[in-house]
């Protein structure tokens, strides 16, 4: 429907069924994971910003935890390294962990930052080097510095939401000895949606959600439990990039979220379809 062929009375029934929706999560703290396509279409950059915005103004403690791989990539191309994947991870040497911590804690993270405070919203970018937020240790040698989170220090995040800041987190890590590593981002953003408590974390990719069959956006299953999800990994509707993303949903719940909800980030707007009215966006699992 044209906004201009809204009328006033439509706007005000669609605020008014909105109402119990802000009730429930003024106050509460939602996890956005952010990344692959609906980051590289400006025009979904700003809508999603935007609804980030909308709903910080109406009470509700956002946090966004961002990627930024297919901007690591062209920097590496750019610079004449080719990217390598083993197992959907991106091989990490020491040239190319400078890459992603100039590309994530740099310039991705800082111009997000810098649109939430175009449009009125009060942001603030940290990486997870700052405060000690992720620690991490080597994953895999073959996958070079590729962190597996070993502990979460949310008290950053926790002050920034405290002093009324919209935190917008880069998903690199650290250790003790001063190693930098790049941190899978839906992994980070469930360790980091745990820690701090939140009542529910989601996660924008570049599908509906769980399809039963992945042919036919039709056949969305709208909500799951973990163990409903379990069983869709054993017969194989769970599969290929989505089995990582289910293990996320599944590993969030356990460290004491809410609820997670997988999403389309290229449908303008999911987040304030899925918080703030009756149908939702995607699937949503649950304990």
């Amino acid at each position: 429907m044209e906004a201009n062929m809204i009328s006033n009375a439509e706007r005000a029934q669609v605020l008014t069924e909105a109402l119990p929706y802000i009730k429930r999560y003024t106050g509460k703290v939602v996890v956005v994971k952010y990344g692959g396509n609906a980051m590289v279409n400006e025009e979904l950059k700003r809508q999603v910003m935007e609804d980030i915005v909308l709903l910080w103004l109406i009470g509700v403690k956002v946090v966004l935890v961002h990627g930024g791989g297919p901007e690591i990539s062209e920097l590496m191309n750019r610079l004449g390294k080719k990217a390598e994947f083993v197992d959907g991870l991106r091989v990490t040497d020491r040239e190319t962990v400078d890459i992603v911590q100039m590309v994530l804690a740099g310039k991705v993270n800082k111009s997000l930052v810098t649109l939430l405070e175009t449009m009125g919203g009060k942001a603030m970018g940290i990486s997870g080097m700052d405060g000690r937020l992720i620690e991490a240790t080597m994953k895999d040698e073959r996958l070079g510095f590729v962190g597996e989170i070993t502990n979460v220090n949310i008290a950053p995040v926790a002050d920034l939401l405290e002093k009324g800041y919209i935190p917008v987190v880069s998903t690199v890590g650290c250790d003790a000895e001063g190693n930098i590593y790049n941190i899978n981002g839906d992994t980070a953003a469930a360790y980091l949606a745990g820690a701090i408590g939140a009542e529910r974390l989601i996660m924008m990719t570049d599908i509906t959600g769980i399809l039963r069959d992945r042919n036919d956006p039709s056949s969305l299953i709208p909500s799951v439990t973990v163990a409903h999800a379990a069983k869709l990994k054993e017969e194989g509707i769970v599969s290929g990039g989505m089995i990582p993303k289910v293990d996320c949903c599944i590993e969030a719940i356990s460290k004491g979220v809410q609820n997670v909800v997988i999403m389309d980030g290229r449908v303008p707007h999911s987040i304030l379809m899925e918080l703030l009215t009756d149908e939702g966006a995607g699937t949503m699992v649950t304990r």
